[in-house]
């Protein structure tokens, strides 16, 4: 399994924004069905209103490398800058 954390700093008040955008343009499900996506979450930071937590699983690098070149990132690409202020991304090994 490969898994990835992304922090996403938003603009102001516009955390749950973004998230209800992506919901909305199908972005999540689509992400969700594409082979090999054993996860894609996001969280809420209870200490800050403008950070959310990404964690995506994937059977293997290849797979999430695979996603991140589908139609629907292309399109996540597009709305980002009217959301998120920066993008934080690292890798992990859940046990």
């Amino acid at each position: 399994m490969y898994t990835i954390y992304v922090v996403f700093k938003t603009i102001d008040g516009k955390r749950e924004q973004f998230i209800e955008r992506v919901k909305a343009e199908g972005i999540v499900d689509a992400i969700r069905a594409e082979n090999g996506c054993l996860r894609y979450d996001y969280y809420l930071s209870e200490k800050d209103k403008n950070e959310i937590l990404l964690i995506e699983a994937w059977e293997s690098a290849e797979h999430q490398r695979i996603h991140c070149d589908q139609p629907h990132m292309v399109r996540l690409r597009e709305i980002k800058p009217n959301y998120i202020l920066s993008t934080t991304i690292g890798e992990f090994t859940l046990q």
